[in-house]
């Protein structure tokens, strides 16, 4: 377990709802990976992800679902792509990552509280 921290330090962690809009395969990652394109709403936009997801999910299975982000880290250059959130998923116990479910629709961009 970390260390404590307070709630000032959770809430600077900016993690929002989006819908995944667009995903295609990442094949020039150096780990599998599925290059998600998420719409957070009006006021963030759409923004771009590399998501090492492949152990549980194609890119046919993830358009049109809703997924956490954090939307505050600085982009990041994964190969020719830019990745522009941190999309949030657990390790199962075979290592394949999870995404993080939100199990009922919320508004594009909601952040988590």
């Amino acid at each position: 377990m970390a260390d404590f921290i307070g709630y000032d330090d959770f809430m600077q962690v900016d993690i929002r709802a989006g819908t995944v809009i667009e995903a295609r395969p990442f094949p020039e990652a150096r780990k599998p990976a599925i290059q998600l394109i998420i719409d957070f709403g009006p006021e963030i936009g759409v923004k771009k992800s590399s998501a090492q997801i492949t152990a549980h999910y194609t890119p046919e299975t993830l358009v049109g679902r809703q997924v956490m982000a954090v939307v505050n880290f600085p982009p990041r250059q994964i190969g020719p792509f830019m990745s522009e959130v941190l999309t949030l998923g657990f390790a199962d116990d075979a290592g394949g990552i999870v995404l993080a479910a939100i199990d009922k629709a919320v508004p594009d961009g909601a952040r988590l509280l």
